[in-house]
């Protein structure tokens, strides 16, 4: 008996139908899966006929052909257990109501009792089966909430096979579909953060520059010594964006869900992620890739925040292979028979110390390092990725007498919907031009248009160029900086204190800066 059942592969960020095609051959007795399986794919067989004698079903012992068309697409992993398990069950007539699963989309990984583990890419499959037309989908229960975002779409949550055969045999009984309020769940949880700028004692000119990367999207580099609050700035940033939208929300909780990344019984991911990898990290780890291709850290960033912990410490290699990305706002990767696009739109904050030793420039504490070891340590970081930084920030050590007085701080919501209304402001500026949405992604030609100064600040950045020595490079991001600051303020002119203080922000442009 030939049984058809319905999958689906998740490739890049989106899911393509698969159909599991069963017979029962009646003579021969080896089983056999074709159509471009991987090694989990084909070990599959053996879970199977674990489960089936766990629970009481019987593995025919004729001539089984699976096959998983289209067969010239590679498919891997072991989301594609129950689908041939329910099949196997069907085309040997253990299951009446075979008619029944032409309606569904069935995916899951076996244990040998019969239990129902986890998949990666329930969302992006929930989508595809919604898009095709199904019933409904079944998924395993800790992915059930996941899918359930999906809207004209019944999403039943499976926790052994047991489950699935009965409500097959009952006539699509038993299981009750997963009901999520998306929008609910969405809303309350967006401003539901652990961490504030609050706790942060002092430091108004880091949070000020925060502030403005946050309204235009800057990139910025956050210099200065080992315990000067580098890392408790940057892990507060996400608490000031603007808050996702229900698109962008769907996009990052697609990639993590690609990447197997969400918790159990999860929803939309509701505020932006912060990722903060180790320095160690490798290319692939970093943009994504792998036989199987995935998403890396800069994907698993989109629409949030992407830190580099020291950032003179990574690899240059790696950090080399971010720059095209951070400039096409995605990444492209390409194999001999298929080429993948994950999304790649984040804020770049990177941390590092002066010099090797951390106290260049210090106000209290002496440099050891020898001549020449602060530039040697700066040109770890390549010039194209200084390129695309806009704001170099100096952070220096809070002293004791701000450390111990007690007074209010400003908060995140404060400084959020200082951002926000700025945000809108850049919004409506870029309505009529696609793929740009702040002021850090202006072209150098509506640069021209947009941030136009007048006289008496032209002449004041020409004069801080020719006086600080600063590099070419450092004009456009100056320009572009000013441009959110006036956002900030609501001005629609640039004046000069705005393009002094964006000035004040290219600390390694300027000559000498290494001593």
């Amino acid at each position: 008996m030939l049984v058809k059942v319905n999958g689906s592969a998740v490739y890049g960020v989106e899911a393509i139908p698969i159909i599991v095609e069963v017979n029962w051959m009646g003579s021969g007795k080896d089983p056999m899966i074709v159509g471009l399986p991987d090694n989990a794919v084909k070990e599959s067989l053996q879970r199977i006929e674990s489960t089936f004698k766990t629970n009481g079903f019987e593995m025919p012992r004729t001539k089984i052909v699976v096959n998983m068309a289209p067969a010239d697409i590679k498919k891997s992993g072991t989301a594609f257990d129950l689908p041939i398990a329910i099949g196997i069950l069907a085309a040997s007539e253990q299951i009446e109501n075979a008619a029944a699963l032409a309606n569904y989309v069935i995916m899951g990984e076996l244990s040998l009792d019969g239990a129902v583990r986890p998949i990666k890419g329930a969302l992006p499959i929930a989508i595809q089966a919604r898009k095709q037309g199904f019933k409904g989908l079944i998924v395993p229960k800790v992915n059930a909430r996941e899918a359930g975002i999906v809207n004209n779409l019944e999403v039943f949550g499976v926790t052994d096979i047991n489950e699935l055969v009965r409500f097959f045999e009952d006539g699509e009984k038993g299981l009750t579909p997963e009901v999520v309020d998306t929008r609910d769940e969405f809303f309350h949880s967006q401003y539901d953060f652990e961490i504030d700028f609050a706790d942060v004692k002092g430091q108004e000119n880091i949070k000020r520059a925060m502030e403005i990367a946050a309204a235009g999207g800057h990139n910025a580099i956050l210099i200065g010594p080992p315990g000067a609050g580098k890392t408790m700035l940057a892990k507060r940033l996400p608490t000031i964006l603007p808050p996702l939208t229900l698109q962008e929300a769907l996009e990052t909780t697609k990639i993590h869900s690609v990447a197997g990344k969400l918790p159990e019984n999860a929803t939309l991911i509701s505020r932006r992620p912060f990722r903060s990898p180790h320095h160690t990290v490798s290319d692939v780890a970093l943009v994504g890739g792998g036989g199987n291709p995935q998403p890396g850290e800069i994907s698993l960033a989109h629409n949030g925040v992407l830190f580099l912990d020291e950032l003179p410490e990574f690899k240059r290699s790696v950090l080399e292979v971010m720059r095209q990305p951070m400039e096409e706002r995605r990444v492209t990767i390409s194999r001999a028979k298929m080429a993948i696009d994950f999304p790649a739109s984040f804020m770049l904050i990177a941390s590092m110390n002066p010099c090797p030793c951390g106290f260049h420039n210090h106000p209290e504490r002496e440099c050891t390092c020898p001549p020449g070891a602060v530039q040697k340590y700066l040109n770890k970081i390549s010039g194209p990725l200084l390129d695309r930084i806009d704001l170099h920030v100096e952070v220096t050590p809070v002293p004791f007498s701000e450390l111990s007085v007690k007074k209010e701080e400003k908060g995140s919501s404060e400084i959020r919907e200082r951002v926000i209304r700025a945000r809108e402001l850049q919004a409506e500026r870029y309505k009529e031009t696609p793929g740009i949405y702040c002021n850090a992604q202006m072209s150098s030609k509506q640069l021209k248009e947009i941030a136009v100064i007048d006289t008496i600040g032209h002449a004041l950045l020409k004069r801080a160029m020719e006086k600080l020595n600063l590099s070419a490079r450092a004009y456009d991001r100056i320009l572009k900086v000013s441009r959110t600051i006036a956002d900030l303020e609501e001005s629609e002119v640039i004046k000069p204190e705005y393009l002094a203080e964006a000035i004040q922000y290219r600390s390694l442009d300027r000559e000498g800066w290494s001593g």
